[in-house]
């Protein structure tokens, strides 16, 4: 009888210790969002003093939120979370939506009206993601260009008050990079914020002096350790999914983005929104 006992509680210690890691990596980490503090100067150039850029990228919004994550009310409780911070400027390196068109997606418009929220002194700014040219993406920077958010589509733009250049490189999967269309007016020498969807422009634009952000890679979702992100899309190298990346002596921060996409799972690569100052 007590050997039987024991058989049982095994079996059920053994499904405990297997349902534990899933538990984790679908229900609890996809909604466990960090927010990051980053330094924004370094030692190729000094920010603006008490500048605040805040980053936040991947939102992948969604009808479907026990799928895909990040529902209306969970993207509205982000944008207050953003905005308490009181960001000088806020980047958004794309894909607004989930999927690609399909019915698991909010609508552009809705999708706008959330993210147009997001409050910063000196602009709301983005680029476009590759499943935001799979919805539409003349149709969503119009939409977030309604809602004040300026996108910058291989083109940059002077922060007010500041001899700084917001730049925007187009995303590379889709094959809208032109990293040296988007640097064409910033005067040479010029401190920049530049950011892209798809961190493998970073190997092809020009050196800068600043500050360079991506996402798209969501940090491969899954990152072991001693091995990290298991898959990481597009053409970067896998040591890009997250974080800084140094190539030929310039860094680039790659955040690992607010929602899900393929499979709702995350595990050891909690989603986040990033303030660098």
């Amino acid at each position: 009888m007590s050997e039987r006992r024991g058989r049982r509680w095994g079996r059920i210690a053994a499904a405990l210790l297997l349902a534990a890691p899933a538990i984790w990596g679908f229900v609890i980490e996809p909604r466990w969002v960090a927010a990051r503090v980053e330094p924004l100067s370094s030692t190729e150039w000094t920010a603006p003093a008490g500048l605040k850029v805040a980053v936040a990228g991947d939102w992948h919004l969604t009808t479907r939120s026990a799928w895909r994550i990040t529902s209306v009310e969970r993207a509205a409780s982000l944008v207050d979370e953003i905005n308490a911070a009181q960001p000088d400027v806020v980047l958004l390196p794309g894909d607004f939506l989930a999927g690609s068109g399909d019915d698991e997606a909010l609508s552009i418009e809705e999708m706008a009206a959330v993210l147009g929220r997001l409050a910063a002194p000196q602009g709301v700014y983005a680029v476009l993601g590759n499943h935001d040219w799979w919805h539409d993406g003349p149709r969503t920077a119009q939409a977030l260009a309604a809602h004040g958010i300026r996108v910058l589509e291989n083109a940059s733009v002077r922060l007010p008050g500041h001899d700084v250049w917001v730049v925007g490189i187009g995303d590379h999967s889709t094959g809208h990079s032109e990293p040296m269309r988007a640097l064409a007016g910033v005067p040479p020498g010029a401190a920049t914020l530049v950011m892209m969807h798809d961190p493998f422009s970073f190997a092809t634009m020009p050196r800068t002096r600043g500050l360079v952000v991506a996402s798209h890679t969501h940090g491969g979702q899954v990152s072991l350790p001693g091995l990290g992100a298991l898959i990481v899309p597009g053409a970067a190298p896998r040591e890009w999914a997250y974080g800084w990346v140094t190539h030929k002596g310039r860094r680039m921060y790659v955040t690992s983005g607010l929602g899900v996409s393929i499979l709702p799972v995350r595990f050891n690569m909690r989603p986040e929104w990033v303030m660098f100052r």
